[in-house]
């Protein structure tokens, strides 16, 4: 590996450590006059394991993150409720440190220095800093004069340019945290080494982040199997009637080139159906079909083609999994996804899931502890498999 994990460093016991963590987690009301709690833990559970070593080797723990977007300061998103959350978790105080302009970082030096050994401080929301989006150097500089080393464990997060991100990492020592290092290990393998036959499965909306990891993995998939808004395009392209569908229809050149590649295998039958799941059919795509209907839209891939692509998955040494195949929030538009990632939990194969619905789905199936690598990347691990560099990944090297 070309980035250094943190588990390489000789000694922080004493060190200030600021650790740029992925903590933009929903949040929901707490109740009457409580304010608000984390809503889904996922993230910040994957990143204990960071924050628990450094703890144990007697850093000065300094976690900074993101929430939401805000436009300056902004109350609603604060960490606040995130911080209190970890006190619970860990079982000990958490400093909360207020930053909101770029003088707060010199502001806050004397409390991070007075922090005991093995103990952790949150600072606010990163965002509410002017420039830090934009990488400003002055920012950058501003929040590693706060540290010693710094560690980023937020993968979500590396394909962001950003002060907190890639621009710490030019003026400190800089090192992957746990979480980082070990989604970034397992997809370079996935890429360069996967265990054969290596399928993908592809879907979701959003063609344009689509076509370079089609692109891309056409060079190193043995079979791509393909859903969602790139299925779409490619039917409506070749002058089927799709109805109300979502289509990439700029995209229409590539995702012919790439849908008639021979390693492409695309859905036999597709669900058809108003959007709140009423007047539902079954249509076969053998042939030129037509949805008949412009209130109708393709929603999910039908039983025959579950049962195809399933047989891929069972004779699969790697299964990358990447986006729903249908709206799986309204029933019966859930049935294909949910029946591939329950086959796909018991499939043999080495599996890889990821994309920003995946741990939703995974929950919902009740099959999350069954999938070995379950990435906190939506965005970066798009990118990452298209082949590009992500910077804050880059800046560790």
């Amino acid at each position: 590996m070309p980035i250094k994990s943190i588990a390489q460093i000789k000694n922080v016991k004493g060190k200030r450590v600021l650790v740029r963590v992925d903590f933009n987690v929903p949040l929901r009301k707490a109740g009457t006059g409580l304010g608000l709690s984390v809503q889904d833990d996922f993230k910040i559970q994957k990143t204990l394991p960071t924050i628990k070593y450094l703890i144990s080797k007697g850093a000065k723990v300094i976690l900074t993150s993101h929430l939401g977007r805000p436009k300056g300061v902004d109350n609603k998103l604060s960490l606040k409720p995130v911080a209190k959350y970890l006190e619970n978790v860990l079982k000990q105080p958490v400093t909360f440190l207020k930053i909101e302009r770029l003088e707060d970082c010199k502001t806050i030096q004397p409390t991070i220095e007075q922090l005991s050994n093995g103990t952790i401080a949150m600072l606010e929301n990163v965002r509410f800093i002017p420039g830090e989006e934009d990488n400003d150097v002055k920012v950058a500089k501003a929040l590693a004069s706060s540290a010693d080393i710094f560690v980023l464990d937020g993968f979500a997060v590396a394909h962001r340019d950003s002060a907190s991100v890639s621009g710490v990492a030019k003026f400190l020592p800089s090192y992957a945290g746990l979480l980082l290092f070990n989604e970034v290990s397992v997809l370079t393998t996935v890429m360069k080494r996967p265990k054969r036959p290596l399928v993908v499965m592809l879907g979701g909306a959003k063609v344009e982040t689509k076509i370079p990891i089609l692109r891309h993995l056409l060079q190193r998939a043995d079979h791509i199997l393909v859903g969602g808004e790139i299925a779409n395009t490619y039917w409506w392209a070749k002058g089927n009637d799709i109805g109300a569908s979502r289509v990439g229809k700029e995209f229409k050149q590539e995702v012919v080139k790439y849908c008639e590649n021979k390693k492409v295998v695309l859905p036999v039958d597709i669900v058809a159906g108003k959007e709140d799941g009423k007047h539902v059919k079954i249509l076969s795509t053998s042939s030129p079909f037509t949805v008949h209907s412009s209130q109708l839209a393709i929603y999910d891939i039908g039983p025959k083609t579950v049962e195809l692509f399933s047989s891929y998955f069972k004779k699969a040494g790697t299964v990358l999994f990447n986006g729903a195949l249908g709206k799986f929030e309204v029933p019966p538009y859930q049935k294909g996804t949910f029946a591939l990632m329950k086959i796909l939990a018991i499939a043999k194969a080495y599996k890889v899931v990821g994309g920003g619905e995946s741990v939703e789905i995974l929950k919902k199936c009740g099959i999350i502890n069954r999938v070995d690598l379950v990435s906190t990347g939506g965005g970066a691990m798009l990118e990452f498999l298209g082949g590009k560099k992500l910077p804050g990944i880059e800046a560790l090297k």
